[in-house]
Order: structure tokens, then C-alpha cells, then sequence
């Protein structure tokens, strides 16, 4: 019988390649303890950091795909070459009631930063008309569409031809049979994600839409950024004196997918119709994403829409926002506005999840005796992004925030909020970190009594069927649901 000895050679590689391990593990930390708290939130810092000393190696694997917010430089560089341009063109043209009795005056420099920000002025002479109902918008804007004489501009982040949306898309292609230029402009990524995308983009071919899609996700083409950047807008203007925007996507409220069906799952939405010099912003946004995407600039094409007659002066300020821009400026507005009410804050999000400051600008404004209400879906459809969500319910109600859960089975999918009785915020945003930093978004923040009375009568039916959830019941939940809430917090800082 012979006992075999270790090969020493043997031995000496695996010695040497569990010290190159280690090496390769301290300097991942070291770096990574270096570099990813530089120009990040503490908190997403934190999470990088946490999971990239838990799992080294698929850690920075994950973070050299998903850590950098930004999006190309030569697509940054356009951005600023769009607000510069309406800077420029749009400097003197405020035309807004200050004098109005109702004009709040915490609201100058708030109107000031958003100027600063997005390069938008608030302007004066608008009217503005609410759609509550999912159908009878897409109805709405097929109808506009069929008034159109010279172009209709469409982006969304989901665009997809099936039985609900059919009235638009036959509106589409009426339009172009008259002779009328038809853009549409859809995001990669969450069309691609449907079943109807390849039958939608041959339909678009087919009957003559100029058609791109946004932030394309192609590298075998060089196309290729971050990939959960997405363009998150959804709006549509029709021969630069009609505007869409809101919440809603073009596609069937169950989003056409068998899960959603199953469960029976439909979504409800809240989307504006703008008529005025408000529409030539929401239209500029077209024109900066279409310019990125094609490098077409379309600047100069449409009119500016004029002043309409409204039942009180509604004066309008788009606020666009993503990581073409240096700062979060969505964040920035709502964070301001809420500092700002004097009386209530009434908000309505999907996707609820705030970074530390729009946390304490919340909590404060409850703790200072505001009525301050948050409207939410008592499900979701997206696992993590719901508890991570769920998990500020506790900080929320000791603050005195009441929380309403709209039942199931609809996903309250509007996005909006009113501050007080004269200003609210309507548009693409959630308010959550990835509505603040990776998502192009488009906000509209409208001055006006009598639109703010119409959001109430929203919220209002919101609050007729929703349940108000109290502090005893939330605190009375299960510890394994607790800790799957807080867990989840943890992956929602990590972008």
C-alpha cells in the first residue's frame, strides 16, 4: 500500500491563488470605499457599498453595470445645447397674473429655480382639462389627433398597438393620409417588453410615422448606456397648440400581460389636456428627445400656441428632469413646494419611495400641523419597489401623514399633488429615486384655483374608495413582513 503525497507545486498554486483572491477582495473594498461614496447620496453609497462587501465580486459586477447615473456625454451635451437654445428664445416671454389676489408669494422663487433647472418659464394664458377615465383618454387624444393639420409629436414610455389603444393608432394613420407628419417617439427597453412591440413598430412603419425609439439599448449597433436609464415621459402634441401628458402609457390598462390578467389587474391614470403658450414647453421636450435620438432638430417647425380664455388666469411651468440634467430637478420642485404649503399636501404616487430629504420635508410638514395626505395602491406590480415602499408607512403615520390604500384590484397609477389650494404638480414623475435620478421625466407645475378645485374633485373619488390605513393596524403586521419591507429599502437606494 503507498500513501500519496500533495504535489508541492500543486500546493504552491493554490496557496498563490487563494492570496490573489484576497488581494483582489481588499482592493475591491478599498476602492470601492474610495471611489462610490463620490457624488452619490450617503445613503445609495451606503447600499453599493453593502453589497459589494457581502458579494465582492458580483458586486462590482453589478455596480460597473448599474452604478453610473449618467447617461453619454455626447447626448448631455445636446441637453445643453436644447436649454440653451430656449433660454435664449423664450427670455422676456413670462407672461404671468402676479398680480392675481390668489398669486402665492412663496411661489416666486420656486418658479425661479425651476428656470434655473430645466430652462422652462411659467407662463400665462393656458386652459387645462382633467381624464380620469383610462378609455375615454385614449378616445380624447385620438380625437385630437384627428384635427390635425401639420404634425403630431407622440412619446411614451410604453407604446403598444392592441384592442384598447386601436382608435389612436387609427387616428394615426388617417392623420397621415391627409398629408399630416406624424413622430413617435417610444421608449426601448419597456415597449420592447410587450407582446405587441414587434407588431407595433411594423404598424408605425407601415402607414408612414417618422418613428425612433428612445434610449436604445443596442451595443452591437454602439448603442448603449446604462440600461435601467430610461425615458419615462409620455405626452403628445398635436400642431403645437394641443398637449397631452400624465401618467398614462398607450397600452391596455392591463398592460397586456396573462399575469395582470389573472389577477385582474387593470391601472388607472390621470392625464391633462393643455391648450396655450404651456403647450410650446411640452412640445420642447419632444424636440429635445427627438434631436437625441436622431439628431434632427425641430426647433422652429411649430408655432407657439396662444393665450386661451380660461375661467381664472392658469399660468403653467414645464419642469423636465433626468440624468441629462446636473441636478435632480423634479426632487428639487417637489421638496420646494412642500417646504412652501402653509395649509395641506395631497399626493398621489404609484411608486413611493423618497430619498432622505423629500422624507423630512414630508414628516416636517405633518409634524408642523399641515393636513397631509398620501394616496397609494394597496398592491403592486413590482415586488421590491412595493415593499420597499411599504416600508416608510410606519415613520410616515407617527408624523401624521394619512395614508389612503387604493383597493385592489387597480394599481392607482396617477402621479400628481397639490399644495395648498393654488399650486399642484401633474406629469410622468413618481416619487421615488429612480423617478428622481434615472428616469427622463416631464413635470408640469400649474398656478391656478380652479384647477386645483378640479384635482380635489380626483382626489376626492380616491378617497371615497380607498381605505385609510391607522398606525395600530400597520404596527400589527407580521414581523417576517416587516423584515421583507426593510430589506427591500435597502435594494431601492442602490442605483
Amino acid at each position: 500500500m503507498t500513501v500519496e503525497t500533495a504535489d508541492p507545486v500543486t500546493g504552491i498554486l493554490s496557496l498563490l491563488l487563494a492570496l490573489a483572491l484576497l488581494a483582489g477582495d481588499i482592493t475591491i473594498r478599498v476602492l470601492a470605499v474610495i471611489y462610490i461614496p463620490r457624488n452619490r447620496r450617503p445613503q445609495t453609497a451606503l447600499a453599493w457599498l453593502l453589497a459589494i462587501f457581502f458579494i465582492p465580486y458580483v458586486g462590482i459586477i453589478l455596480f460597473l453595470l448599474l452604478g453610473s447615473h449618467r447617461l453619454p456625454k455626447k447626448r448631455r451635451r445636446r441637453q445643453a445645447q436644447i436649454n440653451k437654445y430656449i433660454l435664449e428664445t423664450t427670455d422676456g416671454i413670462d407672461q404671468v397674473s402676479k398680480d392675481h389676489p390668489r398669486w402665492p408669494m412663496w411661489l416666486d422663487p420656486i418658479v425661479e429655480l425651476n428656470r434655473n433647472l430645466g430652462a422652462m418659464p411659467l407662463v400665462g394664458g393656458n386652459s387645462a382639462t382633467l381624464y380620469p377615465d383610462y378609455d375615454l383618454t385614449i378616445a380624447a387624444m385620438a380625437r385630437a389627433v384627428d384635427t390635425a393639420k401639420t404634425t403630431v409629436h407622440a412619446e411614451f414610455y410604453i407604446l403598444a398597438s392592441d384592442h384598447t389603444t386601436e382608435p389612436f393608432f387609427v387616428a394615426l394613420e388617417q392623420a397621415i393620409e391627409r398629408g399630416v407628419t406624424v413622430r413617435v417617439l417610444l421608449d426601448h427597453i419597456a415597449s420592447l417588453r410587450t407582446s405587441a412591440y414587434r407588431r407595433t413598430i411594423k404598424r408605425l412603419t407601415r402607414m408612414g410615422a417618422l418613428w425612433h425609439v428612445m434610449l436604445p439599448v443596442q451595443p452591437l449597433r454602439g448603442k448603449y448606456q446604462r440600461p435601467d436609464l430610461r425615458n419615462h415621459r409620455k405626452l403628445l402634441v398635436i400642431d403645437g397648440t394641443v398637449a397631452f401628458t400624465g401618467s398614462q402609457n398607450m397600452i391596455d390598462s392591463s398592460y397586456d400581460k396573462k399575469s395582470n390578467i389573472r389577477r385582474g389587474l387593470h391601472w388607472k391614470d390621470l392625464m391633462v389636456r393643455f391648450e396655450g403658450p404651456i403647450v410650446a414647453g411640452i412640445n420642447a421636450l419632444f424636440v429635445t428627445d427627438w434631436y437625441s435620438e436622431t439628431d434632427e432638430l425641430l426647433i422652429r417647425e411649430v408655432p407657439d400656441a396662444t393665450p386661451v380664455l380660461t375661467r381664472e388666469p392658469l399660468d403653467a411651468q414645464v419642469v423636465p428632469s433626468g440624468p441629462g440634467f446636473k441636478g435632480e430637478n423634479n426632487l428639487r420642485l417637489f421638496n420646494s413646494l412642500v417646504y412652501a404649503a402653509q395649509h395641506k399636501v395631497i399626493i398621489t404616487s404609484p411608486y413611493f419611495v423618497p430619498d432622505d430629504s423629500m422624507l423630512y420635508a414630508i414628516t416636517t410638514a405633518a409634524q408642523s400641523g399641515l393636513d397631509v395626505q398620501l394616496f397609494v395602491s394597496e398592491i403592486g406590480d413590482q415586488f421590491m419597489v412595493f415593499h420597499a415602499q411599504r416600508s416608510y408607512y410606519e415613520e410616515l403615520l407617527r408624523a401624521g401623514v394619512r395614508i389612503f390604500l387604493y383597493p385592489a384590484p387597480t394599481v392607482l397609477h396617477s402621479k400628481h399633488f397639490t399644495i395648498d389650494d393654488d399650486v399642484a404638480v401633474i406629469g410622468s414623475s413618481n416619487m421615488d429615486m429612480r423617478s428622481f435620478s434615472l428616469n427622463l421625466e416631464i413635470s408640469v407645475m400649474v398656478r391656478s384655483r380652479d384647477f386645483v378645485d378640479d384635482l380635489r374633485e380626483v382626489e376626492q373619488s380616491y378617497r371615497e374608495v380607498s381605505r385609510e390605513l391607522t398606525l395600530d393596524e400597520w404596527l400589527a403586521r407580521s414581523r417576517a413582513a416587516a423584515t421583507l419591507d426593510n430589506v427591500m429599502r435597502l435594494t431601492a437606494a442602490v442605483q
